[in-house]
């Protein structure tokens, strides 16, 4: 053994001080190509086992980590959805702050926490009431646009009646040309444009917003997107159906607006000229065709 020893350390040293040409760095060469094939054989052999060996470690765990593993994977994924509801309730609240900005709305928020069960009414429960100042007809809306107005107050909640609900009617027009109508419900649930005059110049994709007419809504607010535009022979009003602006299924914060300005309300002025000219004025591009262009053949108007 002390043989081999010093024979090592004698080695290594004329190892260390011989060149690169050097016999010892030769043999080192040689014996290391020749012993490579046989290294990159014993490695891809050995692969597989030590596959088996991690396989049969994960098999032997203990039921202590398998169980400690499970809690830490239901909490990270709790964790997940959490952050994406948070994420989904941020998004909703920046587009309720937009509206209330945009549209300068005196308002309070609310949620929506159950909704009408029967086939006779569309109706949402909010989780605010009379405590929290609010009152009858107070309209309420979401980040889209309008959903309804308030028809029962209780201390801590009250019942909204949707704009779709049969009962419901809102005073609208057509943005581009402000052509007046009602906004009113339908027993299946859709919308229609009501009153308006086959004079009038309506067409689809025309957006339909609240007039203020009456003082019960600010004026400018969404309401939907007329779909269809018909005209039957000998009636002086068109059918108009409207899709809403929004959706109270995929909606839980809701804004109620508690007060209107003077500048969101009709003035004088203006209900004066819805009476005069209800069919509305000419659109801002100019280029659109009027509804007295139409057919008579009762068809859906179009562009």
């Amino acid at each position: 053994m002390i043989v081999l020893c010093i024979v090592s350390v004698l080695l290594l040293t004329f190892y260390i001080r011989e060149g690169e040409s050097g016999p010892i760095h030769t043999v080192r060469a040689g014996v290391s190509t020749v012993t490579s094939p046989v290294r990159m054989l014993g490695s891809i052999v050995a692969t597989p086992f030590d596959g088996l060996g991690n396989i049969f470690s994960n098999l032997t765990a203990s039921q202590e980590t398998l169980d400690e593993l499970r809690s830490q994977n239901q909490e990270l994924t709790a964790q997940v959805a959490e952050l994406s509801e948070a994420k989904e309730t941020a998004t909703r609240l920046e587009g309720l702050l937009d509206l209330r900005s945009t549209y300068n709305l005196q308002s309070t928020a609310a949620r929506i926490i159950g909704m009408s069960s029967d086939a006779w009414s569309r109706t949402v429960t909010i989780d605010k009431g009379s405590l929290d100042g609010l009152a009858l007809n107070m309209p309420v809306t979401n980040s889209a646009g309008v959903i309804g107005q308030i028809i029962e107050v209780a201390p801590n909640t009250a019942t909204v009646r949707l704009a779709t609900d049969e009962s419901s009617g809102i005073s609208a027009m057509v943005q581009s040309t402000r052509a007046q109508g009602m906004l009113q419900g339908q027993p299946d649930g859709t919308l229609r444009l009501e009153y308006v005059s086959t004079d009038s110049d309506v067409k689809e994709g025309d957006i339909i917003v609240t007039s203020g007419i009456g003082g019960v809504y600010p004026k400018g607010l969404p309401l939907g997107t007329v779909t269809t535009v018909e005209r039957d022979s000998n009636s002086v009003y068109y059918t108009i159906v409207v899709r809403s602006a929004v959706t109270t299924e995929n909606n839980e914060e809701v804004l109620v607006i508690t007060s209107l300005t003077d500048e969101q309300t009709a003035s004088d002025e203006d209900v004066a000229a819805a009476n005069d000219t209800p069919q509305g004025g000419a659109r801002d591009d100019g280029s659109a065709e009027t509804g007295s262009d139409a057919g008579n053949d009762g068809t859906t108007d179009e562009e």
